[in-house]
């Protein structure tokens, strides 16, 4: 047995309900605070966008209204690939690996998803491309935008 192991405290069956139970009625005040305080950020007020942005994806040239391609939602997934990067960023690219299964159901709830980074959008697409995705993904031609939102 390894260390952690041979350290970690071993009960009877008895205490181990005991302490789960408790353990439980933590979570499940821990479960209302957190959808309490979800509710009160789906209730914050929007902030109107008045500047034009512009990103660069497989489309070519688009502003941010043009993103929501017709829907009421926009999800933009800030993908870490610095320009100097070969490749993204291995936890950005790890919860990528699902995004192209969310897709159909994001817009059957009017969501729009698009993920955007500060690479180029070459080296984007080479990744891309590389690692089987077909998300929509580009770069801000003004990048500050990630730093806005």
């Amino acid at each position: 047995m390894t260390e952690a192991f041979e350290e970690h405290k071993i009960v009877p069956e008895n205490e181990w309900i005991e302490a789960r139970r408790v353990l439980l009625e933590k979570e499940k005040e821990f479960t209302v605070l957190r959808d309490q305080l979800s509710r009160q950020r789906r209730e914050l007020p929007w902030k109107a966008v008045n500047k034009e942005y512009f990103f660069e994806g497989p489309n070519g040239k688009e502003t941010l209204a043009e993103l929501f391609d017709g829907r009421g939602q926009l999800i933009v997934y800030h993908f870490m690939f610095d320009p100097s990067w070969d490749a993204g960023c291995p936890s950005c690219s790890f919860w990528a690996d699902n995004f192209n299964g969310i897709i159909v159901h994001l817009h059957q709830r009017d969501v729009t998803m698009v993920a955007v980074s500060r690479a180029p959008y070459s080296k984007l697409a080479a990744y891309k491309k590389r690692m089987g995705w077909d998300f929509k993904w580009g770069f801000f031609l003004r990048y500050r935008f990630q730093f806005r939102l």
